[in-house]
């Protein structure tokens, strides 16, 4: 376990050493004794919240909705600045879910979220609870990351993979880090543009458009979290100019490229998330074979 320092927040971070047995699906742990008002930033992935600890997290969301313990979200989870985290003597294992196999993992649909934070137990009853009670008595972060895993493992062998044309049009707009022309993926999957913008939709939780922009602004954000000027990022990540940049970390974020640079949210992935870069674009016949599970990153 790693302790992140980064101004006034003070994490302890662990990893686990060994890759998940899905692909698809990154997990950090996280122990905060003060939590103080976390800015969450959007992510082009779904979130999956398990907490164990003798405090429990809070996320205040828009119009005063707020979750307690263990939650799961949507891909583009915080944007606009909506959600804030906070809590004491919080312990967790953090989720990260790659939208394609999301839905095989949690039993719903990311559409069915809603871009909604969502209370585990709500969504899988008293399974949640006894997740909760086996993290708490694992004796390691380690043992915690193993039991885990073979939950994701179980619940997605069990669960309906997503159409993989859908699969791959997801994988050519991660893999070009959002640079990917939409209009172009539906001719590429042999799809009417109107078939695959539904079937996209409905089985990963938001349109095509919409999933370029998020994966784009990851990709730009975190280029900014490691010091890079807000005119080159601009320039390399697609951008048409730097007030094109500006306003979409607005509107993700609620608020400026600068104070993106210090969010504790995205500073801390060099530690809880190595590795993060995107995959190279996957062969279009390899992924469309049938019956094949989609893999992702």
């Amino acid at each position: 376990m790693r302790t992140f320092v980064h101004g006034a927040a003070v994490w302890d971070v662990a990893c686990p050493r060994q890759p998940s047995r899905v692909a698809g699906v990154t997990m950090a742990g996280f122990r905060v004794r003060d939590l103080d008002t976390l800015r969450m930033v959007p992510h082009p992935a779904v979130t999956l919240l398990l907490e164990f600890g003798a405090g429990s997290p809070v996320l205040d969301g828009a119009a005063g909705q707020q979750q307690r313990g263990s939650v799961v979200a949507g891909p583009g989870l915080g944007s606009g600045g909506a959600v804030l985290a906070r809590g004491e003597n919080v312990e967790c294992v953090q989720v990260r879910l790659s939208p394609v196999i999301a839905g095989a993992v949690l039993g719903v649909s990311p559409a069915d979220l809603d871009g909604a934070v969502v209370s585990l137990g709500d969504l899988w009853g008293r399974e949640a609870s006894r997740i909760r009670e086996r993290l708490c008595d694992a004796p390691s972060w380690q043992d915690r990351f193993a039991l885990t895993d073979a939950l994701l493992v179980r619940r997605y062998e069990a669960g309906p993979p997503v159409d993989p044309e859908v699969a791959w049009a997801w994988h050519r707009i991660v893999g070009s880090r959002g640079l990917t022309r939409v209009d172009g993926l539906a001719a590429e999957v042999g799809w009417s543009r109107k078939r695959l913008w539904s079937r996209f939709r409905s089985q990963l939780g938001l349109p095509p458009k919409r999933a370029v922009k998020l994966v784009r602004f990851d990709h730009a954000a975190h280029r900014l979290v490691a010091g890079e000027g807000a005119a080159q990022v601009a320039a390399d990540a697609g951008y048409a100019d730097q007030s094109h940049l500006h306003r979409d970390v607005m509107a993700f974020t609620g608020t400026t490229p600068a104070a993106v640079a210090g969010e504790p949210f995205l500073a801390v992935d060099d530690i809880a998330w190595p590795g993060r870069e995107a995959p190279a674009r996957p062969h279009l016949s390899r992924d469309l074979r049938l019956g094949h599970r989609p893999q992702d990153a």
